[in-house]
């Protein structure tokens, strides 16, 4: 008889910002959990992307507060102790500044703290309803493929693969449009006394263009000096492609290479880049968006923009609804109310037809705009606790849990609700 196939509490797939929060406080909850990661290492765009800023922790407003806590203060603990992160960093938002390196171990370190089960190089391939629920996944690895169930899940895998692959609803971009990706680029050889110049910057952009360089376009991105390598991150070599085909994604990632060099040649003509090189690119194209949960309540624009509240709010966002229509295109940026924070309910995160399937992260159900601010990585930690927590209590129960046991759940691990 071949042995039965192994059976948890929550199941959570993808280790970004949203799917380690998600299993931490799962863990943190009683649960019996899992997280199962198709790369090597934790931390999704903040370690394979170099997006090198977690958006949405701080309020825009002059006196910035950091209004996410909970997983997230924890993975900041670790990272000030090895002086991996700058904090409140404003350029047109308010951000930290990572090294990604300090964020693979201090991710590592909050999840063993938290006694989760990780599994590397998983690959979810399929999955399987049984009236209304999701009761079982295939995860493909060297070996081949094993069956996992689970009571609850929680999707935080960026391209909502669980949810598809089980039948969920699910939608490819909002309203007809998707926005575009970004090629992270970080940059060495730059002198550290030497502060990055967006004036700069522009000049050499426009003179490339002169000689007829094609493949440069944006010419302005945000630029920062990391801690601890001292390298530039900068975010301006964009591109558009179908984040869940292959030969899209194949073909835009070779393009995306070709124009961060050429980038690269365009930054070496300013002064003090002479000897400028590219440190790290990637090592994936930075999707800001491709499927979403359809969730039993849309988080709008109008939400966001004027403060409303929710009595099922688990999370806090606080990041402007930053929306990259195309490549190389200027984003538009349009703020929350006050430059503070707005609430994200419960119903956000919850499956409209599948009730024990949660989602975080940028497959969380904002609208298009909305989901421009929803899909930065600050919030996806703080919309990944509150899935987490909710499985948990839902397996625990053995159905769904009213809002308030997720918000005392939720206290109870210091994700405050309420900015201070």
């Amino acid at each position: 008889m071949p042995p039965s196939a192994p059976r948890y509490d929550v199941i959570v797939v993808g280790g970004g910002a949203a799917g380690t929060a998600a299993v931490v406080g799962a863990a943190q909850a009683g649960a019996h959990t899992v997280l199962f990661e198709s790369f090597g290492c934790l931390g999704g765009a903040a370690t394979m992307k170099s997006v090198t800023t977690y958006c949405g922790l701080y309020t825009e407003a002059e006196q910035s507060q950091q209004v996410v806590f909970g997983v997230a203060e924890q993975l900041l603990v670790e990272l000030r102790a090895v002086g991996g992160v700058v904090e409140h960093v404003r350029f047109r938002g308010v951000a930290a500044l990572h090294d990604p390196e300090a964020v693979k171990r201090c991710l590592d370190i909050v999840a063993k703290q938290a006694g989760v089960d990780v599994f590397f190089h998983s690959t979810i391939t399929d999955a399987t309803r049984d009236g209304g629920q999701l009761v079982s996944a295939e995860v493909h690895d060297h070996n081949g493929t094993e069956k996992v169930m689970a009571t609850t899940w929680v999707d935080g895998s960026g391209e909502c693969d669980l949810a598809a692959f089980a039948g969920a609803s699910t939608r490819y971009g909002t309203h007809g449009a998707v926005e575009a990706g970004t090629l992270g680029m970080r940059i060495g050889g730059v002198p550290t006394d030497l502060t990055p110049s967006h004036d700069d910057l522009t000049k050499a952009v426009r003179a490339a263009k002169l000689k007829g360089d094609s493949l440069v376009d944006k010419e302005d991105s945000l630029m920062a000096r990391l801690p601890l390598s001292g390298d530039i991150g900068i975010f301006i070599v964009d591109a558009e492609y179908n984040a869940l085909q292959a030969r899209s994604i194949s073909d835009a990632e070779q393009y995306a290479r070709e124009k961060a060099w050429a980038y690269l040649a365009a930054c070496q003509t300013m002064p003090g880049w002479e000897n400028a090189y590219l440190s790290v690119t990637g090592p994936i194209l930075g999707t800001r968006e491709s499927r979403h949960v359809n969730a039993v309540y849309q988080l709008t624009a109008e939400d966001i923009t004027s403060g409303q509240r929710f009595d099922d709010v688990v999370a806090l966002g606080a990041w402007v609804m930053e929306y990259h229509d195309a490549a190389g295109a200027e984003s538009k940026w349009i703020p929350v109310k006050d430059k503070g924070a707005y609430d994200i309910p419960l119903r956000t995160l919850t499956s409209v037809d599948t009730p024990n399937l949660y989602a975080a992260g940028r497959a969380a159900d904002g609208d298009q705009y909305a989901g421009g601010s929803l899909r930065v990585m600050g919030t996806a930690l703080a919309t990944g606790h509150a899935a987490g927590v909710a499985a948990a209590l839902h397996a625990a129960a053995g159905n769904p849990v009213p809002a308030q046991q997720v918000q005392q759940e939720l206290q109870r691990q210091d994700a405050r609700l309420v900015v201070a």
